[in-house]
């Protein structure tokens, strides 16, 4: 029987910048070297998930045998809200909660209500959404609303029950999942968006099924996203000729159901946005493959031991936690991050798109897992 390799995450961390003076940071708008504002932050709660979706976490990688991170190892929850707080007088206006999954966090009703008091220095609460595979979705959506919840996205990659259970390759019923977002909606956390992740040779079948069920349930209260299959981590095998562009999902729609051009309603948006010509919705797709959207990326990723990562295929962090543990205060902090952010260069996606497809990621440093710190 031949060993099995588990490629572990690379937890070494880049050496923290120089920090600028105390006192400089807040307030302050944070710009990066290509002059990319600061305002979205993205927090991973954990690294665990109870879905093995292959382009995320095979099975064969992360099996019962996978050397997840110890509890202790994890930012509390008072850690998180107090890097949101600093973050927030940085320019940060927008929190996602991420994972893994991040409903499998013991208590987050208690982080969410913690994130759901901080303020800017406007005074204005940060907007609070959520990303789940809503497989826990119906019995906790009324709980996380009442904590503060605001929105949430729920990962959808089929309709029809045997590909689902399929690709999340834990045998989990979608009828779960739509119970989950019919409960997200009954508890005030619509319009909640669903993306799906299109595969090429997968379920690029589930394309129109998808969008006639969204289209004709809950009156416009669901954005449907189609994403492009991306090339995140070293795990999930990805190849270049399993990657449908969002230009022929749109083509497909539009085919059944007449589509129109929409305005972003943000210049950092991932998604580009088409309405149904008959005004029945919209849906969206996020071509981070065929069409880079780098110049206008705004998002930061915190993991959930404390590291902060400033591209989805970084390859190195910078340890925050150790900040935190070791006793500096909020000046410390806010002047650190400061520092990383005006360093940060990232631009993967445009650099991949000058590239020949096999050679994207050849002779490339390893870049960090989805699950890690969450799409």
């Amino acid at each position: 029987m031949a060993t099995r390799v588990i490629p572990l995450i690379d937890h070494r961390a880049a050496a923290l910048p120089v920090p600028v003076a105390d006192g400089a940071w807040a307030g302050a708008q944070a710009l990066d070297q290509r002059q990319r504002p600061l305002t979205d932050l993205r927090i991973s709660v954990t690294d665990r998930c109870n879905f093995r979706c292959s382009y995320c976490m095979p099975k064969e990688v992360f099996d019962k045998d996978y050397p997840y991170l110890p509890h202790s190892a994890l930012l509390s929850f008072e850690e998180i809200t107090r890097l949101a707080g600093v973050f927030a007088q940085l320019g940060v206006r927008k929190i996602r909660l991420t994972g893994g999954e991040p409903l499998l966090r013991k208590n987050i009703e208690a982080l969410i209500e913690q994130l759901a008091a901080l303020r800017t220095p406007e005074g204005a609460p940060l907007e609070l959404a959520l990303t789940t595979n809503g497989s826990l979705l119906a019995r906790k959506a009324a709980a996380l609303k009442a904590a503060g919840l605001q929105r949430v996205t729920v990962s959808l990659d089929g309709l029809d029950d045997a590909v689902f259970r399929r690709m999340n390759d834990v045998d989990f019923p979608v009828a779960q999942v739509l119970a989950g977002i019919d409960a997200a909606l009954a508890a005030g956390l619509g319009p909640v968006k669903v993306n799906m992740v299109v595969k090429r040779g997968t379920n690029e079948d589930q394309i129109l099924p998808m969008a006639r069920h969204f289209r004709e349930h809950h009156g416009g209260q669901v954005v449907l996203r189609f994403i492009e299959y991306m090339d995140v981590g070293a795990t999930n095998g990805w190849r270049m000729d399993e990657v449908m562009p969002s230009a022929e999902v749109v083509a497909r729609i539009d085919q059944a159901f007449a589509l129109r051009p929409l305005e972003a309603h943000t210049a950092s948006e991932t998604a580009q946005r088409w309405g149904y010509a008959d005004g029945r919705g919209e849906v969206g797709v996020i071509s981070s493959v065929t069409r880079a959207f780098c110049h206008d990326c705004s998002r930061a990723r915190l993991s959930t031991e404390g590291q902060l990562y400033l591209c989805l295929f970084a390859h190195q962090g910078h340890d925050l936690k150790g900040l935190l543990r070791g006793g500096a205060d909020d000046a410390r902090l806010g002047a650190a991050i400061a520092a990383i952010w005006q360093g940060r260069d990232d631009h993967y996606s445009e650099m991949r798109a000058r590239l020949e497809p096999d050679r994207a990621s050849a002779g490339a440093p390893r870049r960090v897992e989805m699950s890690y710190i969450g799409g």
